[in-house]
């Protein structure tokens, strides 16, 4: 027996996974039910709210990470701007402190599982650390977040990474789901599904493996894109930079910090120093201490990207003044709205 199992979290879209639920389940009508379609959560069975005016879809199993088949997880509704608990990025980043991140994992280190993912899905797995160096794609709005976490976005409706596939905006869904129906089961059922839908697959299959020439101007990343993976093949390093102005020492010290993002406040202490015109600096949050990279000061302002873990896996650009012993500023990654960052000097 085949499995589809799509994960159901509070404040999913409807049609991220209700449009693979319909093409699995006629797919599995064209093979005499060899394949069976479960909307499960990673807490069990329970009613789940969608993001979508509060709709309630019953699920009715565990996700089981081991399950041979395919694991499609949908994207969140909510609103598009604004850093509030119903933002976007606020229902993917509480889904993905949840279990579901860890079950992922294990998903993936199997080789009879199948990932998928469909509009901010892969965010939120990427969110999770999960994507880390893997081809991926989401909605247009969130390529450059998804960059930021340490992906590599592909510009593609569909994007096909050995066992990971993922989808571009919400109608992906269906393009998603038909072409795994066709790698998994045969062109023919796809093709039958099709029929049935009236609806042919869109866009070409951006496939990580295969035969063929690849384009000459392969580089799919705009310069300004903070990718974590693309900036360290740019040689981008934690190295300090020599600058000529040596009022930069007015951030030396240690800061008390605290960052208002959008799936709670971090805080975070930095410790910097100025000697001969060459900045240095680390951010410590818990236990986790990370190096700036490429630490900059220009017109009074202090600039750093940090590759951080914790609340998750991002890429975030941090540009800070102070005044005495107060610090201010803001951090951002990709297009996540800016994040205050306030801080106090210690010492």
């Amino acid at each position: 027996m085949f499995t589809v199992q799509i994960v159901l979290f509070d404040g999913f879209d409807l049609l991220d996974a209700i449009a693979p639920y319909e093409v699995f389940c006629s797919a599995s009508m064209h093979t005499d039910n060899a394949l069976r379609v479960e909307l499960v959560t990673a807490e069990g069975p329970r009613s789940v709210t969608s993001g979508v005016n509060g709709l309630k879809i019953e699920a009715n199993g565990t996700l089981d990470p081991a399950r041979p088949g395919i694991i499609l997880v949908p994207g969140a509704a909510g609103e598009v701007e604004g850093d509030g608990p119903d933002s976007i990025p606020a229902i993917l980043g509480r889904a993905m402190n949840t279990e579901l991140t860890t079950m992922i994992r294990a998903a993936l280190e199997h080789k009879n599982v199948v990932v998928a993912t469909v509009c901010g899905g892969s965010l939120l797995l990427a969110m999770g650390g999960l994507l880390e160096g893997r081809a991926a794609v989401t909605h247009r709005l969130g390529m450059e977040l998804l960059g930021a976490t340490g992906a590599i976005p592909i510009p593609a409706r569909v994007v096909d990474d050995g066992n990971l596939v993922t989808g571009g905006g919400v109608t992906s869904g269906l393009d998603v789901a038909l072409y795994l129906v066709e790698r998994e089961l045969g062109p023919r059922i796809a093709h039958a599904v099709e029929q049935l839908f009236e609806y042919e697959r869109r866009g070409t299959v951006w496939r990580e493996k295969g035969i063929g020439i690849e384009p000459g101007n392969h580089h799919v990343l705009t310069d300004n894109e903070p990718n974590i993976v693309k900036n360290q093949a740019a040689g981008m390093t934690s190295s300090p930079v020599h600058k000529q102005n040596t009022v930069a020492s007015l951030f030396d010290g240690n800061w008390d910090t605290t960052i208002a993002t959008p799936v709670g406040k971090m805080e975070v202490k930095l410790c910097i120093t100025t000697h001969n015109d060459i900045i240095e600096g680390t951010a410590t949050q818990g236990d986790e201490t990370i190096a700036f990279l490429n630490p900059i000061f220009y017109n009074n302002k202090l600039t750093w990207s940090l590759a951080i873990t914790k609340p998750m896996r991002l890429n975030l650009k941090f540009e800070v003044s102070a005044d005495g012993d107060q610090m201010s500023g803001i951090a951002k990654a990709g297009l996540l709205p800016a994040s205050k960052l306030t801080g106090k000097r210690i010492n």
